[in-house]
């Protein structure tokens, strides 16, 4: 475990609230490492314990809640360290505030890596002030106190108090400095560790109000915003008087837009009394908008685009090592292959949306957020107002897969309520809008080449990438990373890539960029280790060697062999691996490996193809996410939920589409994902290594695809080098 490195504390404060509870107010600055995979972020972490009578309390779930579980897994760390039971604890959101809560973003599996030290020495403070106001009462040495369940126990005389009842001696304590904190061996946790439900799952299953769809303000007006149905149109006119006159419509506005997709584009928003209403008038708006500029954008275009790209070399080298063209040169066997993947939208059950109240040059903002703070900046930026005059209050989100991490939705609303001063404003995406105004995954294609020696091993390796971007820098999650899994382990590698222009916002999806890399390295690779004459395991285990670290992906951290060399083994034994081939005639087991986002993951999967039809029966996936699950249950759901959305977007039939500038997809039949019917049954284990905790919310997913297709190919003998899977195109 990686020591914390704090060497000043911040103390906020510790008051007693009416009735004889106390507010504990506690920041602690991050760890040294947890700073680091953060760049960027404050590093000043507040944690707010409530103290209530009954000798129960309140703790705040400070991130935003996406079904990841942060709202329980962050508070479950302060509740173990306070030393208090979970049937105590009720949990509380908090509004968005960096300075008083530290960084509240949900995106990248950042969080628990992030929180990891700081949640549980916020825990151990409160705990170790309550110690202190036990020994004060009784005049006795500290070290002679035990905690459990809330109570402080003097083990010498046995008596025992709670820590509601020291709540007037701790109030006038100060914060320990966290340096001088012992946190628990996980050896003696009793609540990180165990399987929890989510703490909002009871509210959800009795439908009550907790997304930001379902919140309501006295007097609140419903907004629709129309939109250049080609991205990034600007508004020429609209029939605004005709509408304003429509039942129930209280205002039409016009937003004038920056031409950024983050913040606004030109639009036509409609008020009305009820969402039916407003979304009605907006069947009678005619706007003209001026498109002329993208026009010319297609998924056609991109096609054709690409397929030039790749018969040349790239425009700017990602990587060079070894002399590669001397490997190839002298290769016994060169294996090349062209695979291909299409945009795909996020298609959250919730659609975006956002309540904004402006008054007295401020805005208070109800959203479903991922990264409250970038769009507090946005809307500061867009109403032309200080940052500290915008609040946010975070509600539960019903669906973000990196969605939610761009706050447009968010500066639309803060726009349209500024329009009407002192009135609640909701503004609510159809369906419609939610396809058309994404932030798209950006689609790729890839020309790989393989060397492989007389001795069958891999030597040398090209990928020509061709994706999406701007002035030679790509698109969110267009990148090709240096550290590609396995230009890492190769000696003599060229990776090259080429951008094309597009009008489409691209944005992070669910394992941003390996959810897509995953795909094409590791079905390749399946290829080369066919040609070689080993399977994909051996391949893999072949190229990791002996446990060594090298160099991560981005920012991210190494990359451990060792570890990866764990889950491989692992599944292999899960998956009876070695048996595969009993498997009956057009049934078969595919497998891949991936690293990304600090979790390695390695999975099979079993399929059977019949009249061109893939069917998948079970899945096994084996991960490695550090030294502790800290709630098994939400680990085994996220797990579980990483393998069936990536079968979703391999199988379902997941494209998004382009002509003449606009997006064809407008709902869930063009864009379908998966079935509960389709659904396999999925094993999962995880390999504890003495590493610090990882996020669980990505890495699981980049290696289902490959092993899905890789299956097909052990299957049929077809491979599958296009996503959505499609047997009955030609092969």
């Amino acid at each position: 475990m990686m020591a914390a490195d704090i060497s000043r504390r911040r103390f906020v404060g510790a008051s007693l609230l009416a009735g004889g509870g106390l507010l504990l107010d506690i920041a602690i600055p991050l760890p040294a490492h947890a700073a680091q995979a953060s760049a960027g972020e404050p590093r000043v972490l507040t944690a707010f314990i409530r103290i209530l009578p009954g000798n129960r309390f309140v703790i705040g779930g400070k991130n935003a809640e996406i079904g990841q579980g942060a709202k329980t897994s962050l508070p479950m760390m302060i509740a173990e360290e306070f030393d208090v039971d979970w049937d105590q604890v009720t949990v509380e959101q908090t509004h968005a505030d960096q300075s008083l809560f530290g960084a509240q973003s949900a995106g990248g599996s950042r969080t628990t890596p992030r929180e990891w030290l700081p949640m549980r020495q916020a825990g151990a403070a409160a705990r170790a002030m309550m110690v202190a106001a036990a020994a004060r009462q009784w005049n006795v040495p500290e070290d002679g106190l035990t905690t459990g369940s809330g109570i402080v126990t003097d083990r010498r005389s046995g008596r025992s108090v709670a820590y509601v009842d020291l709540a007037p001696i701790a109030a006038a304590l100060a914060v320990p400095d966290p340096a001088s904190l012992k946190l628990k061996d996980p050896a003696d946790f009793r609540v990180i560790g165990k399987p929890i439900p989510g703490v909002d799952t009871p509210a959800i299953v009795a439908g009550q109000p907790l997304f930001g769809i379902d919140h309501r303000q006295p007097g609140m007006l419903h907004a629709v915003l129309e939109t250049s149905p080609a991205v990034g149109g600007k508004l020429k006119s609209a029939n605004l008087d005709e509408v304003r006159a429509l039942p129930g419509v209280r205002h039409v506005v016009t937003i004038a837009g920056d031409g950024q997709a983050e913040s606004l584009f030109d639009g036509v928003a409609i008020l009305s009394e009820s969402f039916w209403s407003a979304n009605k008038a907006r069947e009678s708006l005619r706007a003209e908008w001026d498109d002329s500029t993208q026009l010319g954008f297609s998924t056609q275009g991109y096609a054709v685009q690409a397929a030039e790209a790749l018969k040349g070399a790239g425009a700017g080298e990602v990587l060079r090592k070894g002399d590669i063209d001397a490997v190839f040169a002298g290769a016994a066997k060169t294996v090349t292959a062209r695979y291909e993947y299409p945009f795909l939208a996020h298609g959250t059950l919730e659609p975006q949306n956002c309540t904004a109240l402006f008054r007295d040059g401020a805005v208070e903002i109800w959203a479903p957020t991922q990264n409250p703070e970038s769009g507090r900046g946005l809307v500061a930026k867009a109403l032309g107002i200080a940052p500290d005059k915008v609040r946010i209050n975070l509600t539960r989100i019903g669906g973000g897969f990196g969605r939610r991490l761009m706050n447009d939705y968010m500066v639309q609303a803060a726009a349209i309520a500024a329009r009407v001063p002192g009135t609640p404003v909701k503004l609510l995406y159809t369906r419609q809008d939610d396809f058309r105004r994404d932030f798209y995954r950006p689609a790729g294609w890839h020309a790989f080449a393989a060397a492989l020696d007389g001795q069958g091993r891999l030597v040398g390796l090209r990928d020509h990438a061709v994706s999406f971007g701007k002035d030679g820098t790509p698109t969110r999650a267009g990148e090709l990373p240096a550290a590609l899994v396995p230009a890492n382990l190769v000696d003599a590698v060229l990776l090259e890539q080429t951008l094309l222009a597009t009008n489409l916002p691209a944005g992070w999806l669910r394992a941003p960029g390996s959810n897509a890399l995953g795909f094409v390295s590791q079905a390749f690779l399946d290829e080369v280790a066919q040609a070689a004459g080993k399977d994909l395991p051996s391949l893999m285990l072949e190229l990791l060697g002996a446990p060594r670290s090298l160099p991560g992906e981005g920012r991210g951290p190494v990359f451990q062999t060792g570890r990866a060399r764990g889950v491989i083994e692992k599944v292999m034994a899960m998956a009876d691996w070695q048996g595969r081939a009993k498997l009956p005639k057009g049934r078969g087991k595919g497998f891949a490996f991936y690293f990304s986002h600090a979790g390695y993951f390695a999975e099979v999967v079993e399929v059977s193809v019949s009249e061109g039809q893939v069917a998948v029966h079970e899945v096994w996936a084996a991960g490695d996410v550090g030294s502790q699950i800290v709630n098994p249950l939400n680990a085994l759901h996220q797990v579980q939920g990483s393998v069936i959305e990536g079968l979703g977007q391999a199988l379902a039939g997941q494209n998004v589409t382009q002509v003449a500038g606009v997006v064809e997809q407008q709902n869930f039949d063009a864009h379908p994902f998966q079935r509960i019917d389709a659904t396999p049954k999925i094993n999962v284990e995880f390999v504890t290594t003495d590493n610090p905790p990882t996020g669980l919310g990505e890495p699981a997913l980049p290696p289902v695809i490959p092993a899905m297709v890789n299956a097909i190919f052990a299957a049929t003998g077809r491979r599958v080098r296009s996503l959505p899977v499609d047997l009955s195109a030609p092969a």
